[in-house]
């Protein structure tokens, strides 16, 4: 990992990209119920929030080790949006 600033790049990109295929969802499939979608993109607002505080945390022993480890969540949680994407 490069630096914070990379990682908290990746979080927005990630975050934002998997908000970004909710709204296409949504336009294409106008006819269907959104409130799965709306939950969906209001899960990665929280994840959002989630990880750029734990980004910020001072008080880290090992600043390596637990970037790795906000990565590894940033992917597993944003894969688990997106299988509920193609689950729509």
């Amino acid at each position: 990992m490069a630096n914070v600033r990379n990682l908290k790049k990746d979080i927005n990109y990630v975050l934002g990209d998997i908000i970004e295929a909710v709204y296409i969802w949504e336009l294409t499939n106008a006819d269907k119920d959104n409130k799965k979608a709306e939950a969906i993109i209001d899960e990665a607002i929280t994840t959002f929030d989630e990880l750029i505080a734990k980004v910020n945390q001072k008080d880290v022993e090992n600043k390596k080790k637990h970037f790795k480890e906000v990565n590894a969540e940033l992917e597993t949680r944003g894969r688990e949006m997106i299988n509920k994407i193609n689950a729509l």
